[in-house]
């Protein structure tokens, strides 16, 4: 098939959801993952990279040492233009890294979200949830649940993680959610980055002189140690701020507009005070949800065989999670949302060596809450018709921009 025909059969990527059925991948997409697991779409720059639709060949590509993260490699399927304009001025991170770089970065970032390190912060996370909806419950109705509940609480537990001042908070959430909005302009972003780079690099110097039990701390005594440079402990910094509260902050909102709309379903969370409940529930909803929708970018760096196809070398990739996660051959009913069933083998969080270090601070947000708000709020409901509800739909994130709640 020539360029010009591949071009004419290739949607168009990202595709528009169905508006009367938003947690839902687009239609267009759903059809190509029926036909075969890879398929080929058309980007904003009129090139047609390879579309990966199928959970097991998402799983191997996103395992195999010749698909590349590095978005400096000719033929990278960018997000947009933006990204194209501050290409040259976007550093090295554990994000856009492979290999043994990759490694070494990735390795320090870890250690700052080990399980004994997250399961040691869940009185904390828990004591806020409280004290967040004994705030929303005094205020007036109808409240914001995004402003009142699932922004804040993540903010405040990578803030107390990392050790970042909380009183900051405004100035890295409109920042971090310009990067992640996917709709700034190349100067925006490039300004954006620019003053959260500055901001984190003089939150590791000052933990250099005045060390504390946090991860900017851990990471400062690394930058002293000849480790890292200031550079880069600060761009880890940076990775660890936007990422633990942008996903996770749209997880909660998202999250509880579905089970609002799936009310038999939260009738289980309601009803339960059990720990393993809510995390089987708690996976099924990342699975049933998988808000990154604008694909895992990757580029081919030899030529692989999968799924009766051949990428070639230099050949863009783009693996959708969302379709991945709703694949009938490894998931039971994948287009229903049941929260008794275990769904271990998702995709939410990615898989392989990039895979979400945050994950477990993730889910431990996300089960404390959904365990705690329809047990402390058994009223809660909308306070307004769904389609009403903005959703960001041209974000890199999906989840809703507001949601009025009242009880």
């Amino acid at each position: 098939m020539t360029a010009p025909d591949v071009r004419a059969a290739a949607p168009d990527y990202p595709a528009k959801r169905d508006a009367a059925c938003p947690f839902a991948p687009p239609p267009v997409l759903r059809a190509l993952a029926e036909e075969a697991p890879l398929s080929r779409v058309t980007i904003w720059d009129g090139s047609t990279p390879w579309l990966v639709t199928g959970h097991e060949s998402q799983r191997a590509l996103l395992g195999d040492e010749r698909v590349s993260v590095d978005e400096h490699r000719a033929g990278f399927p960018l997000f947009s233009q933006a990204m194209r304009d501050t290409l040259e001025h976007r550093p090295a991170m554990v994000f856009n890294l492979d290999g043994a770089e990759h490694r070494r970065l990735r390795k320090i970032l870890t250690r700052a979200f080990t399980a004994k390190r997250v399961q040691a912060l869940r009185p904390a996370i828990q004591r806020i949830t409280d004290e967040l909806i004994d705030a929303m419950l005094a205020g007036p109705k109808p409240a914001d649940l995004v402003t009142s509940l699932a922004v804040p609480l993540p903010s405040l537990m990578i803030c107390e993680l990392l050790g970042v001042p909380y009183e900051d908070r405004d100035f890295f959430q409109e920042r971090s959610a310009v990067g992640v909005g996917g709709t700034a302009s190349a100067e925006e972003s490039g300004a954006s980055m620019q003053a959260l780079t500055e901001y984190l690099i003089g939150l590791v110097r000052s933990k250099k002189e005045t060390p504390g039990d946090d991860v900017l701390s851990d990471i400062a005594e690394r930058v002293t140690a000849g480790e890292l440079s200031e550079v880069e402990g600060g761009l880890l910094g940076l990775q660890a701020l936007v990422a633990g509260h942008e996903t996770s902050a749209n997880m909660i909102a998202l999250g509880t507009v579905a089970l609002l709309r799936h009310p038999e379903q939260l009738a289980l969370l309601r009803d339960t005070d059990d720990p393993a409940v809510v995390a089987t529930a708690t996976e099924e909803l990342l699975r049933y949800l998988t808000i990154p929708q604008v694909g895992q970018r990757r580029i081919a760096t030899a030529d692989i065989e999968i799924a009766g196809e051949v990428i070639r070398e230099g050949e863009g990739i783009i693996i959708d999670l969302p379709t991945g996660n709703r694949d009938p051959d490894v998931f039971d009913a994948p287009e229903a949302l049941d929260l008794r069933s275990p769904q271990g083998r998702h995709q939410a969080f990615g898989f392989g060596p990039h895979q979400c270090v945050g994950q477990q601070l993730a889910r431990a947000e996300l089960q404390i809450v959904y365990g705690t708000l329809f047990r402390r709020i058994p009223t809660l409901t909308p306070a307004v018709e769904f389609d009403e509800i903005e959703f960001k739909h041209d974000a890199l994130a999906f989840g809703v921009h507001a949601l009025p709640v009242t009880w």
